[in-house]
């Protein structure tokens, strides 16, 4: 079964065009990466596909909806962890969640909450007010509202930004974990390294054009460097985390 299916989706912004023709298919129980260098379209892509912005042009179905006519059905059905998202500063994450739990309908909301705090790392800080917090713990917080409603399908940008690398790792675990179980990821990055250890499928993006696909799993994490600098170019300490 396919999770998301896009054709010729295309977004402009005045003369600028963000997100050029994007056709890509991603299969249910995927880990699939969204590959490229900064400004090259993936956060424009998630947006549309969650239902955050209109395609100025173009189609999309993500789990059976479709962005557009429906973005409230995608809401519903989904997790998203934008890049830079925080919890509000002034309540703790433990309020936080739960709000999100209520909003999300969730059943036995304090035991979930519970449950992705232990998994996450941050169960010591779920009654701190979050304005204390520091980046990796409120990215954590962020990450457990978005697995919070065990949701078929989860948009992350940029999994790992302000993780050490203790929790990077439990990280990683957890999203292969989830994925494990049936689940489709979607995520974006400018790291190969990232792509190569986690993803199951790759979408490489440069200047708003899907330009090339690949499984990493069948390269070494070296040779999906050369791939990937060889489509869009760059210096490779910038895609390597």
């Amino acid at each position: 079964m396919v999770a998301i299916e896009t054709t010729d989706l295309t977004r402009r912004f005045g003369d600028v065009t963000a997100l050029d023709g994007l056709s890509l298919s991603v299969d249910e129980g995927s880990l699939f990466g969204l590959l490229g260098p900064n400004g090259s379209g993936k956060t424009t892509t998630i947006e549309l596909l969650t239902g955050q912005r209109e395609p100025t042009s173009g189609e999309a179905r993500v789990v059976g909806h479709d962005p557009v006519a429906d973005p409230m059905g995608v809401r519903r059905a989904i997790g998203i962890l934008p890049e830079r998202e925080d919890p509000p500063s002034f309540l703790t994450p433990r309020e936080y969640l739960t709000f999100v739990g209520e909003v999300r309908e969730v059943n036995d909301i304090d035991g979930r909450i519970e449950a992705w705090a232990d998994r996450l790392d941050c169960a010591s800080v779920l009654d701190a007010l979050s304005t204390g917090l520091s980046e990796g713990e409120r990215q954590r917080v962020m990450l457990a509202a978005a697995f919070l409603h065990d949701p078929d399908l989860v948009f992350i940008d940029e999994p790992l930004v302000n993780l050490d690398p203790i929790m990077q790792e439990q990280v990683k675990r957890q999203l292969a974990d989830y994925c494990d179980r049936g689940n489709t990821l979607f995520l974006s990055t400018h790291y190969v390294d990232v792509a190569a250890e986690l993803c199951t499928h790759v979408g490489i993006v440069d200047d708003g054009r899907l330009v090339a696909e690949c499984d990493p799993r069948e390269m070494t994490e070296d040779e999906l460097l050369d791939y990937f600098i060889a489509e869009v170019g760059g210096d490779a300490a910038e895609v390597r985390a």
